[in-house]
């Protein structure tokens, strides 16, 4: 096996969208980061049974929407 072609794995703290924080290992960032989800499982309809809708945050349902709104959506 070659050396040094794997990334570093060591530990994150991952905050949920209710502001809870949990730490995991990931290779994502440095030591110690926090990253910030803005969909996870508590509010996606994925895994909530569809209930609850998705918040678009970046815009980009809206710009689809915009961009397609002559078609019959």
């Amino acid at each position: 096996m070659k050396k040094d072609i794997h990334p570093d794995y060591h530990l994150i703290e991952v905050k949920m969208t209710d502001g809870t924080v949990v730490q995991m290992k990931s290779t994502w960032g440095n030591e110690g980061d926090t990253l910030s989800l803005d969909v996870d499982p508590t509010v996606h309809p994925a895994w909530t049974g569809g209930s609850s809708r998705l918040m678009d945050t970046g815009g980009r349902v809206s710009k689809f929407k915009n961009k397609y709104a002559g078609l019959g959506f």
